[in-house]
């Protein structure tokens, strides 16, 4: 059974691998973004895109947060003993 501090830090890992993958899927649009600038309609598309990816990287990110703090807390419960 792991300890109270095993599950912390695997719970501090998998939030940290969360935050750079959402800065790196972040970070390749906005690249993406800026080498179309200069041509006008896909431009545009992909402006649009910046703006829905972000969104759905940023509902996803705290989405998945939430379901991992949910499941380290149960963890948490079983290794403290509680209910």
């Amino acid at each position: 059974m792991p300890s109270y501090n095993e599950v912390q830090t695997a719970v501090r890992v998998e939030k940290l691998k969360l935050w750079f993958a959402w800065i790196a899927g972040n970070v390749i649009t906005f690249i993406v973004a800026g080498a179309t600038q200069d041509i006008a309609i896909v431009s545009v598309i992909t402006q649009v895109l910046l703006v829905v990816v972000f969104v759905t990287l940023t509902v996803a990110l705290f989405r998945m947060t939430g379901a991992l703090n949910r499941k380290a807390d149960a963890a948490r419960r079983g290794v403290l003993g509680g209910e």
